[in-house]
């Protein structure tokens, strides 16, 4: 494991390499801000307030350095009802509610429940949202000329070629400068830039009380839209939070990465943002760009703040062929895969999950719904596994022995009684758990009732065991002597 940069390091290690990775981060959330807010059925400017006041929140607060936070289209999808139902003032105020939740699954540490999370579920969600990024691209095609095939594939070949011979600038930061200033001096007309997606009229964030009653109707309305926001929240920001980790060898605090996003979401609230979590693609970006410290995302809130209020015609400029092929290249780094062409290689049950939590995303289009599904199919797998119970049966002199070997608990339970012959001709038995544990009552009641039918049949039953998982034990010995 690496060890962490201290706090006075987060600013002063590898300025350039941050600063350039920030910068390069900010190209591709603004199609996203944008995009997210029409989802949302919000002004523009929605979602690039909550980025710039996520970003700038979560560069402080935040427990994963260089990980990026904005309006995530995932959170996008379940206010669309809530704002053509109630206005946009109640999106506001679910956010700050959304904020203070996800606040108090930090001070709960509820980080730590991403430790029943399996690796084969953690791949199918990297895998289902390379998937959903590469077909959100392909909007971008419809009604488009050969121009746009051809500067997408410009784009892909500066950002892959230029690293061999010059890695002072990301090179994606230089594909998007290159393909402006060529759509520019060539005069071309004929391509989509990002001021043809929506009018950017951006002023400063300033702080606002959302305009709503504050009574018990209020919160029951945003309460219900509040928890599903902090749920897919959290699923999402966990699990790109373990991405980070593993990517660059550390381990971050989890919980604290929830409590500075439920700050974030709180001041986004309160400045006009919607409600926004960790985006997988972009922080990949920018880790693979070097931004692996916390200055690399306030660059990145602070050139967003930039382009849009003080740039934004040169913004308006940048050809979307130019991010849509940064957002490729991100599809195809995200993507494991290993999982596809080396499945020899990995467990069976482990792809079955894989498989099915990518199924789920892709059709639920919900990410929180996708990794439910893969860790209830973990979790079936498991007690599936773990039910295999090993009862040997043996004489010793005149009594019958069986010896237990595995796990008893509630899905072996039956198996214990069945493979126990309650008419055999010893007027003695012994039921041998030293190589067991009973972890559940319910694996105690059949302890008991197997003694209790043994009995029954006229037979002496002893029991021995060396481990117990239950406060029921001591019973099973009563009724055993």
């Amino acid at each position: 494991m690496l060890q962490q940069v201290s706090w006075k390091g987060q600013w002063t290690t590898d300025i350039r390499a941050n600063v350039l990775a920030g910068m390069t981060a900010t190209l591709a959330l603004v199609p996203d801000s944008l995009a997210f807010s029409f989802m949302a059925g919000v002004p523009p400017v929605v979602g690039i307030y909550a980025t710039i006041c996520i970003l700038l929140v979560i560069t402080f607060m935040g427990g994963r350095p260089g990980m990026i936070s904005a309006a995530a289209g995932s959170m996008s999808v379940l206010m669309l009802s809530l704002v053509h139902a109630h206005g946009i003032q109640y999106l506001f105020a679910a956010t700050i509610l959304t904020g203070v939740i996800q606040l108090l699954m930090g001070v709960f540490k509820l980080g730590k429940l991403m430790r029943f999370v399996p690796q084969g579920v953690l791949t199918g969600f990297i895998n289902a949202l390379a998937i959903m990024i590469f077909m959100s691209q392909l909007r971008y095609f419809e009604g488009q000329s050969w121009l746009m095939y051809a500067l997408v594939g410009a784009t892909l070949a500066i950002i892959y070629w230029l690293p061999r011979y010059f890695k002072a600038i990301p090179s994606p930061l230089a594909a998007v400068a290159v393909l402006s200033v060529a759509v520019w001096a060539f005069g071309i007309a004929d391509v989509t830039r990002i001021g043809d997606i929506a009018a950017i009229d951006a002023s400063l964030p300033s702080f606002l009380i959302p305009d709503i009653p504050l009574n018990w109707q209020t919160l029951a309305i945003i309460a219900p839209y509040s928890l599903s926001l902090a749920v897919v929240g959290y699923t999402e920001t966990m699990l790109t939070h373990s991405l980070l980790d593993e990517m660059t060898g550390e381990r971050t605090d989890k919980n604290r990465e929830m409590r500075g996003q439920g700050v974030a979401n709180v001041v986004a609230g309160f400045f006009g943002g919607m409600a926004g979590c960790a985006l997988v693609a972009e922080s990949v970006l920018n880790v693979k760009m070097g931004g692996k410290h916390r200055l690399s995302t306030l660059v990145a809130a602070l050139f967003l703040l930039l382009l849009t209020v003080l740039l934004g015609d040169v913004l308006a400029m940048i050809p979307m062929a130019a991010l849509v092929g940064i957002m490729l290249m991100v599809c195809v780094s995200i993507f494991d895969w290993k999982s596809v062409f080396k499945l020899k290689k990995v467990p069976a049950g482990e792809t079955v999950v894989m498989a099915a939590t990518v199924a789920a995303v892709l059709l639920t289009h919900d990410l929180a719904i996708g990794v439910g599904v893969g860790v209830l199919l973990s979790f079936i797998g498991f007690a599936i596994r773990a039910s295999k119970l090993e009862v040997v049966s043996e004489w010793n002199g005149k009594k019958r022995v069986y010896r237990v070997e595995g796990q008893l608990f509630f899905a072996s339970a039956s198996s214990l009684e069945e493979k126990i012959e309650l008419n055999c001709e010893a007027e003695e038995v012994h039921l041998d758990l030293t190589a067991s544990k009973v972890w559940d009552h319910t694996a105690s009641l059949a302890i008991n009732r197997a003694v209790e039918r043994l009995q029954g049949n006229g037979k002496r039953v002893t029991v021995s065991r060396l481990q117990s998982g239950t406060a029921t034990d001591s019973k099973s010995k009563a009724a055993a002597g």
